[in-house]
């Protein structure tokens, strides 16, 4: 039986801002037999602006295959109006490995959202620096790779990363993987490494951030998800989430409350990215969530 995500296509646009562009791509679609089925927008200015666009289609009736059809749009609508776009479809999920150290709460969430379809994906493997969770991974049915990482073998082992990678990854998940990746490595995958840090950016980066919000006496604890770029914790923002505390809460409390923020808010920005919900322009993000 065909269901609605075997139909579904997606656009994204972003391009400069000008009247005409809601006629011009809804028009196309009309008149190649398509049904729009979600239409997000947004300007950044009400004249000179960035436009950003995802549409959701539907492709039964659609009077060209997706190759002719794709060519259609870049000469009719996309090179006239200047746009950086993509077309995806959901028929055709992501490919996505997790990476993770030895702490499992934000992998064990994605892990078992996907077993029940939440996550629009298809899991090629899982790869840690360390063997504790191979059990937990294979349970799963979902392949582990144990890459060990020191500083002297640091090159080696991201090399071995990226062979692990080559073909089998469209997007890489940061489940609590506590290295630092190089920026050779980075390039390889542009706005397409997801991390989960255990704060508002910038707080309480290094070791033992609880602790150091205790310490602080902080009133909120939160979580972000970004983009992983060359610079550290800088890359631009898809999620995040706070929830507040008081004095009476000791570390640990602290810590399972933060673990709770943080698997949630990974969960909802993997899944926004493998929906195709997330535009970057000029280091911040766009989401149509």
């Amino acid at each position: 039986m065909t269901t609605y995500e075997d139909t579904t296509a997606r656009l994204l646009v972003k391009c400069p801002d000008k009247p005409g562009l809601v006629a011009a791509v809804s028009s196309f679609f009309f008149h190649h037999g398509s049904n729009i089925t979600a239409f997000d927008q947004h300007s950044s200015a009400a004249e000179g602006g960035t436009f950003f666009l995802r549409l959701e289609f539907q492709t039964p009736h659609l009077d060209l295959g997706r190759a002719h059809l794709e060519r259609a749009f870049a000469q009719a609508v996309a090179a006239p109006y200047n746009m950086d776009y993509r077309i995806s479809y959901a028929a055709e999920p992501k490919k996505m490995a997790l990476l993770v150290s030895k702490v499992d709460h934000a992998l064990q969430e994605i892990l078992w959202r996907w077993t029940r379809g939440e996550m629009p994906a298809e899991i090629t493997m899982v790869i840690s620096n360390h063997p504790d969770l191979r059990a937990a991974v294979e349970a799963f049915d979902v392949p582990f790779h144990h890459v060990p990482v020191t500083k002297e073998t640091k090159r080696e082992a991201e090399d071995r990363i990226l062979g692990l990678l080559e073909g089998q990854a469209d997007v890489v998940v940061l489940a609590r993987y506590m290295q630092i990746l190089t920026g050779e490595f980075v390039k390889h995958y542009p706005n397409r490494i997801v991390n989960i840090h255990h704060s508002f950016l910038p707080a309480f980066i290094g070791a033992n951030p609880y602790r150091q919000a205790a310490e602080r006496g902080v009133k909120l604890i939160g979580a972000t998800a970004h983009y992983v770029t060359e610079d550290l914790d800088m890359g631009p923002i898809i999620e995040q989430d706070v929830i507040r505390v008081t004095h009476r809460l000791d570390v640990a409390t602290l810590k399972e409350l933060g673990c709770d923020i943080e698997r949630n808010v990974l969960a909802r920005a993997v899944k926004w990215h493998l929906e195709d919900r997330v535009l970057v322009h000029e280091g911040k993000t766009v989401v149509f969530n």
